[in-house]
């Protein structure tokens, strides 16, 4: 059995302009209705992010299984993070969280303190990279000033081994010269 929706049901949570504009045109209408509409239909022609973006517009007796599947999404990248943050479990529990809400396991409060941390786990992460990229930046600079410094001393000592060769050939000429 296709899972559906409606255009009223999508038009009640505010879509974006531009997707809505796209659906109602490969539908061929104009306004909203309630006649049924596929979400593979809205999958096919609006692409994944409007298609999920969708799944909110369904009755409840869906939410479970779009939680199920918001989760499965979710774990398919966790390793990203993980991988960077091994010893972090607080996005893995987050994601449990919503399974267990799912299937009401433990309440709508519990799956949002799980979430809360979830979501001060990303916001660690990311003043984490914060000050990494700060860090590679003035490791960069400092690289940087001591190649010039190294440069410069380099090209120092070139010139001057250049200068003194060529005081010393003038010396020498100068003193054949005079002393012939």
């Amino acid at each position: 059995m296709a899972i559906t929706t409606t255009l009223k049901q999508i038009r009640k949570h505010s879509p974006c302009e531009d997707g809505w504009e796209k659906l109602l045109k490969h539908l061929g209408k104009t306004k909203a209705d309630d006649e049924p509409v596929k979400f593979s239909f809205i999958l096919k022609n609006n692409g994944i992010d409007d298609a999920l973006w969708c799944l909110r517009a369904l009755p409840s007796e869906y939410h479970g299984r779009i939680r199920h599947l918001t989760a499965d999404y979710a774990e398919r990248v966790l390793h990203l993070y993980e991988k960077e943050h091994p010893n972090d479990k607080r996005p893995r529990r987050a994601i449990q969280a919503v399974r267990d809400f799912a299937d009401g396991k433990i309440t709508e409060e519990e799956m949002a303190a799980s979430w809360a941390a979830a979501r001060a786990a990303a916001r660690d992460a990311s003043w984490a990279a914060a000050r990494a990229a700060r860090a590679a930046r003035a490791a960069a600079r400092a690289a940087a000033r001591a190649a010039s410094d190294a440069a410069w001393a380099a090209a120092w000592a070139a010139a001057g081994d250049d200068a003194r060769a060529a005081i010393g050939d003038a010396g020498v000429k100068m003193l054949i010269r005079k002393f012939g």
